[in-house]
């Protein structure tokens, strides 16, 4: 009977059916009952009429709760075949690999890579102002090229990254070659292509939740966290005052700015200000003044209390960061992040003799249980562990980035110049960092 009760759908058939069986089964009972004891009474029709009625209520409530119950062990029970589109754990540590899902040319020399995960899989979001670290393989090299880039997009869910990356030329008056990896993702990394990324990190950041006004200030490539910056603010605390001031040498050269526009329409309360160096006819309607963004421009737009973000080129930076201390900003208000390319010319400054008092140093690499005796013809102890065959995860090769950070367990170092990247407690930038100590643990 119980199986017979699963099999039927409708629930009010089933409960029906159920009740009418109950109430078949006690009522012969009850005559039975009454048949052996001869009883004629009426309170004995009564009462076998009254069990009649009561089991065919329960028994109509029992068919109806145990096929549903049944159901439910069934399917719980049953093994169920792994789906195509199950996603994986947002607990994303080392290198994952991300197709190039589009590429899209922003201005002459920038260009965006959209990366979807290969796995289809979840990806974390990411605070903005953050950067990717990808993994390059490129032909004719004898290792990987590591880089950070920073991400250029935001939403509240993504499901793909945005890289806008800037074509680096060779340095005038530089004997450096031309960016190795933007040259290559330029030239070679077309949509469909697999590169291997490492999950957003970095903490040029800010926060959007704060009432305080927000200045996003930049020139050429420094655009790229901004626009995450920018795209955060409007979306989740779109009351905050929020300016965009942005320079460039003219349209050609100038990524984003009707992306920027469209953002404009529905956030009252944000302000643009485009700065065209040397713009052309053709720009007329499309920037607010001609010259550079300094500090002069950026006191005559904002008259209140404010937070300052700055990311752009060094010289750019400098005076910026210089101006805005003369203007009375507090240096607890203002945070940057600097762009430049990895440069090869500290080789020519002076070495200070800093191992005078040491006789002989040594660097142990506790990963790979390696002992050396420090050369002091390397550079810094990222180009000392290169040469010792390892190779540490690195980006701007000057302490800007962050990407070559690694704990320090043993000893001391003696940085070559100030980090630009925050450093965290115990741990070192060894693309600007030399041995001060006899003993040197690096975990490398």
């Amino acid at each position: 009977m119980l199986e017979s009760l699963s099999k039927i759908q409708n629930p009010a058939a089933r409960g029906l059916t159920a009740a009418l069986t109950t109430a078949t089964v006690i009522t012969f009972a009850a005559a039975i009952a009454m048949g052996l004891s001869q009883s004629k009474e009426v309170t004995a029709y009564k009462t076998a009429l009254t069990a009649s009625l009561l089991g065919a209520m329960g028994g109509g409530l029992f068919g109806i709760l145990y096929a549903n119950k049944r159901r439910s062990q069934t399917k719980q029970d049953r093994p169920t075949a792994p789906s195509s589109t199950a996603r994986i754990s947002t607990d994303w540590k080392g290198w994952r690999n991300f197709v190039v899902a589009r590429k899209v040319k922003e201005s002459e020399e920038i260009t965006s890579f959209y990366l979807k995960p290969e796995d289809q899989g979840e990806i974390p979001n990411f605070l903005p102002g953050q950067f990717l670290t990808i993994k390059l393989e490129i032909p004719g090299q004898t290792k990987p090229a590591i880089r950070t880039y920073s991400l250029s997009d935001y939403c509240s869910q993504c499901d793909y990254y945005r890289l806008s990356i800037k074509r680096e030329p060779s340095p005038k008056g530089l004997e450096v070659p031309p960016g190795l990896a933007s040259n290559f993702l330029h030239d070679h990394i077309q949509e469909g292509a697999i590169i291997s990324a490492k999950p957003p990190g970095g903490k040029f950041i800010l926060d959007v939740q704060k009432p305080i006004a927000a200045v996003l200030i930049s020139n050429g490539v420094g655009i790229t966290p901004m626009m995450s910056m920018l795209k955060a603010v409007s979306a989740l605390n779109p009351k905050r005052p929020l300016w965009f001031v942005h320079g460039a040498r003219d349209g050609r050269f100038h990524a984003f700015r009707e992306e920027v526009r469209a953002i404009a329409q529905y956030n009252p309360n944000l302000t643009l200000h485009f700065a065209y160096s040397r713009p052309r006819e053709e720009d007329a309607g499309h920037y607010h003044s001609t010259g550079y963004v300094d500090a002069a421009l950026i006191q005559s737009l904002v008259k209140q209390e404010a937070e300052y973000f700055l990311c752009g080129s060094p010289p750019f930076l400098a005076a910026l960061r210089e101006g805005l201390q003369q203007a009375g900003v507090a240096e607890s208000r203002v945070f940057f992040e600097m762009f430049t390319q990895a440069s090869k010319t500290s080789r020519d400054r002076p070495k200070e003799n800093i191992f005078a008092l040491v006789e002989e140093q040594k660097v142990i690499f506790a990963q790979s249980q390696q002992t050396v005796v420090w050369n002091a013809t390397s550079e810094n102890l990222l180009e000392f562990a290169e040469a010792n065959h390892l190779q540490p995860p690195y980006s701007c090769r000057q302490g800007i980035c962050g990407t070559c950070q690694c704990r320090l367990l043993e000893g001391e170092v003696e940085y070559q110049e100030k980090p630009t990247a925050s450093v965290e407690a115990g741990s070192v930038l060894i693309c600007i960092a030399t041995p001060k100590t006899a003993k040197v643990v690096l975990d490398l």
